[in-house]
């Protein structure tokens, strides 16, 4: 399907892909990561993507991949434009999209599979990065069973959360632990509620970065957007947990919020942005992505995560860097598409199916 590179732009079929399933947890109307806020957002990015003179066909996928892939291969689009997001914990489902797409021979935005299911399993991109010389936070272990505890010396505090998980799913007030018995506690719920690993790591008081990251062959460090913790009351941890994010009758909800430009000296700047691109590229992300970094008690940023296929709704995250930086929404998902023709690099267009 790559003959769709000489084509005009302004004339390409654009499949958008996104998670339909409704088979999950009961969801709060004051959370703006329901079901319903991910169907309006994907209105708006097919209303974007029509704007730049593209044909959108938006394809929803719950749980029957081959249902999807025979619609897929009849509508026959030049690209797919992946926002599939899993709503199951840890399921780990989202490289398929992007394997079978690419399996079918179609050109994908974003990540390749691959670099997609790596970031979910966050240990091993933390070993990952460590490995190739980047900072990540000090303490950084797996904690499979209850007993993991006891195998390793703790300096508190620790910050803990679920092992492959996104979105902050698991991340609450309670996440920051300053004592053996609080951790336990804390790996305790994690292992019954989620059924997954936990991810324990020593807490960064410093400051926090997004570092938004547009682009396939050429990469550009959009505008810094710093997280500000300066409103949220003493007795709640300055961290960015499932409450921050989504609930919007949370206290911490309103007084979190995000800076964009970040007000940072130029050196630090320059720090942040590198050691993000190296992140990037380590993972194997392409297209687009958040690399999420801290600070230590010294000033010294710390790479916290890779998000591949960093969220795209207008007017949040990485489309208000990309606003920041004069890229109109449509134009930033034009980019988007743009990069999918482009790689990942030694990508070899063998349909195999």
């Amino acid at each position: 399907m790559l003959e769709g590179v000489g084509r005009a732009r302004r004339h390409l079929h654009v499949a958008l892909v996104y998670n339909s399933d409704t088979q999950c947890a009961p969801e709060r109307p004051e959370d703006r990561g329901s079901t319903n806020d991910l169907r309006v957002m994907i209105r708006h990015v097919a209303r974007a993507l029509r704007k730049v003179g593209y044909r959108v066909s938006v394809l929803p996928l719950a749980r029957d991949l081959f249902a999807f892939q025979r619609r897929l291969r009849r509508l026959g689009p030049d690209v797919v434009f992946n926002q599939y997001d899993d709503v199951v914990h840890g399921a780990l489902y989202e490289m398929r999209v992007p394997a079978l797409v690419r399996m079918m021979g179609f050109p994908v935005t974003g990540s390749p599979a691959l670099a997609i299911g790596l970031t979910r399993y966050k240990y091993m991109t933390a070993s990952l990065l460590q490995g190739v010389g980047i900072r990540v936070p000090p303490c950084t272990q797996l904690l499979e069973r209850l007993g993991d505890v006891d195998r390793h010396r703790w300096q508190f505090p620790l910050f803990v959360q679920p092992a492959q998980e996104h979105a902050s799913i698991g991340v609450a007030r309670d996440s920051v632990v300053h004592s053996k018995t609080a951790l336990r506690a804390k790996v305790r719920e994690i292992i019954r509620e989620y059924r997954q690993p936990v991810l324990a790591q020593g807490f960064l008081p410093g400051r926090e970065f997004n570092v938004g990251i547009l682009g396939g062959r050429r990469l550009r460090v959009l505008p810094l957007a710093e997280v500000d913790y300066s409103q949220v009351p003493a007795h709640i941890p300055r961290i960015l947990s499932y409450a921050a994010k989504w609930i919007e009758t949370a206290e911490e909800y309103g007084k979190t919020s995000v800076t964009c430009p970040a007000v940072v000296e130029p050196e630090l700047a320059r720090e942040v942005s590198a050691l993000a691109l190296r992140a990037f590229r380590a993972v194997g992300a392409w297209g687009y992505g958040r690399v999420d970094i801290r600070c230590d008690a010294d000033g010294r940023p710390c790479v916290l995560e890779v998000n591949c296929n960093a969220c795209l709704e207008d007017g949040h995250g990485l489309a208000r860097q990309a606003d920041r930086a004069g890229i109109s929404h449509p134009r930033l998902l034009q980019m988007v598409v743009k990069a999918a023709f482009e790689g990942p690099p030694y990508d070899l267009d063998i349909p195999m199916i």
